[in-house]
C-alpha cells in the first residue's frame, strides 16, 4: 500500500491518499478540508479514488469529507456508529472549533471492528478503538505492516478523551490491546505529527510505555 501523507485544516491533520500500486485505486483518509489540495495530489499521482475513509466524527479529519465525496462521487466509509453524534453535530463543532459551515452528513456505511476494507487490490482491516471518541476506529494494513490511528496514538503521546464521551481507560486499552498485538514493528500514520512506530512508543511514549503501565497502572481491559 502506497500513501501520500497531505496536511490540512488549521489543525495541521493528517489526510493520507493511499492506493494500490498494481491498480492504482485509491482511498481518502481523513479528509478534514483544503479539497482542492488533495484533488490535485490525486491528479498528479494519476489515481482514482474508490471511496473516502474516515477513523472519527471530529471536524478536523472529516469537515471536507462530503465535498469531496460528491466530486468525486464515491461512498464515504466510516466511522463506527458510536460517533454519529459527532457527524449529526457538526455545524456546532463548525461553530466551537472556528471552522467554516460543515453540515451533517452520514456516511454510506458504518464500519465495525473486524471489518475489511479494499482498496484497488490491498485490504485494509478495521480495528474499533474507542477512547478518543467512542466510534473511533484504525485502518491497518498487513502487507505493508502500516496503520492509520487517527487519534488514538501519537509520537510520545495519545488522543486527548476531554469530549463528549471519550474515556481514558477505554482509549489505553484499545492502544495496548488492539494495536500492540498487530506488531512492534508496525509504522503508523496520526491524525497529526510525525509518524512513529510501536515498538518506539512502547518504549518511549509517556503515557503508554510497556514500563510505565506495568509499574504505574492497572487497567482491566474487557
Amino acid at each position: 500500500m502506497k500513501y501520500q501523507i497531505i496536511p490540512v485544516t488549521p489543525f495541521q491533520q493528517n489526510c493520507s491518499v493511499i492506493w494500490c500500486e498494481a491498480s492504482l485505486k485509491a482511498a481518502v483518509v481523513d479528509p478534514g478540508g483544503d479539497i482542492d489540495r488533495i484533488i490535485a495530489e490525486v491528479k498528479r499521482l494519476g489515481l482514482t479514488v474508490e471511496k473516502v475513509l474516515l477513523t472519527h466524527g471530529h471536524i478536523d479529519h472529516v469537515g471536507g469529507a462530503k465535498k469531496l465525496a460528491i466530486q468525486l462521487n464515491v461512498p464515504i466509509i466510516g466511522p463506527h456508529i458510536a460517533d454519529q453524534f459527532w457527524l449529526q453535530g457538526l455545524v456546532k463543532q463548525s461553530q466551537n472549533f472556528g471552522f467554516p459551515l460543515v453540515e451533517a452528513f452520514e456516511p454510506d456505511q458504518y464500519l465495525n471492528d473486524a471489518d475489511v476494507v479494499r482498496v484497488g487490490e490491498q485490504s485494509l482491516s478495521v480495528l474499533h478503538c474507542p477512547g478518543h471518541t467512542p466510534g473511533h476506529i484504525v485502518f491497518y494494513s498487513k502487507v505493508s505492516g502500516l496503520a492509520w490511528v487517527g487519534d488514538v496514538l501519537f509520537r510520545r503521546s495519545i488522543g486527548r478523551t476531554d469530549f463528549p464521551q471519550s474515556n481514558h481507560q477505554d482509549l489505553v486499552c484499545s492502544i495496548t490491546q488492539k494495536l500492540w498485538p498487530l506488531g512492534s514493528h508496525v509504522s503508523f500514520i496520526p491524525g497529526h505529527g510525525p509518524m512513529s512506530t510501536f515498538a518506539e512508543e512502547r518504549e518511549h511514549n509517556p503515557f503508554v510505555a510497556d514500563q510505565l503501565l506495568s509499574y504505574r497502572f492497572s487497567y482491566r481491559c474487557s
